[in-house]
């Protein structure tokens, strides 16, 4: 239920959706007054969430910055990386369509080969709403053993749909560990939510994020003032990611 609501909370909290209904409520509008306001606020709304600048500065708060781990000094006997990166399986091929968010996994190897964690935990079931994905972590198992990637150092668990299960069922799986430190890798904009889950399970964590949104600060002629598309996408997951963090906070499971 509180997955299917999940989902239910995503439409709602989206950009699209407010400029959407405005519009069809100034369709059905009688009134030309309360008509014109609401096309006007339709417009309001669209190009201020379309603002590339507005977007990347309100992200720079909300995202965990960028960390160096010096592989002399730190060392982690696992590294958990958290799903969300698949598009879909084509059965049929064989092969994974890998979204953005892939570069949570990249991160994870790269920690993996530098020696500085010793196992690759994988945490990602099927997070779709139809179940038309699969069990995520097991097609990286199997994508990882393609690629000649040493599996031995991979556990990964196929059941989770949400953040806070990733850290239930990683708590199940390393729960001998959870008192060593673990390293946490998922996008920088879900590390509030994920680092709260995963410590009240119990566990110590550092972080290290992948896939960061805002970049470096600029102030070019298109960042500024051009509406992009992409940034009202990117509007929708922060609203998302804040509203889902409060969520959780009722709910306990931070």
């Amino acid at each position: 239920m509180f997955f299917i609501l999940s989902k239910i909370f995503n439409f709602i909290f989206s950009p699209y959706s407010w400029i959407f209904a405005l519009l069809i409520w100034a369709l059905l509008t009688k009134n030309p007054i309360k008509r014109k306001k609401l096309l006007w606020i339709s417009v309001a709304i669209f190009y201020i969430f379309s603002n590339s600048f507005l977007l990347d500065e309100v992200m720079r708060l909300w995202e965990k910055p960028a960390v160096t781990i010096d592989s002399q000094k730190q060392h982690y006997t696992y590294v958990v990386v958290l799903g969300g990166m698949m598009s879909y399986y084509d059965t049929k091929a064989k092969q994974i369509g890998f979204n953005k968010s892939v570069d949570r996994l990249m991160q994870g190897l790269k920690i993996l080969n530098k020696g500085i964690a010793d196992t690759l935990v994988f945490s990602g079931g099927d997070g779709s709403v139809l179940k038309s994905i699969g069990p995520e972590g097991d097609y990286i198992k199997n994508y990882l053993g393609d690629i000649a990637f040493d599996t031995l150092r991979v556990k990964v668990e196929s059941k989770s749909q949400n953040t806070y299960e990733n850290a239930k069922y990683s708590s199940t799986l390393i729960k001998s560990n959870k008192n060593h430190k673990i390293l946490l890798i998922t996008s920088a904009f879900h590390l509030r939510r994920a680092i709260g889950c995963f410590e009240k399970q119990g566990f110590n964590v550092d972080y290290y994020p992948a896939d960061r949104i805002s970049g470096k600060r600029k102030f070019t002629f298109d960042h500024l003032l051009i509406p992009q598309i992409e940034a009202m996408e990117k509007w929708s997951v922060l609203i998302h990611e804040i509203s889902g963090y409060i969520i959780y906070k009722i709910m306990g499971y931070l």
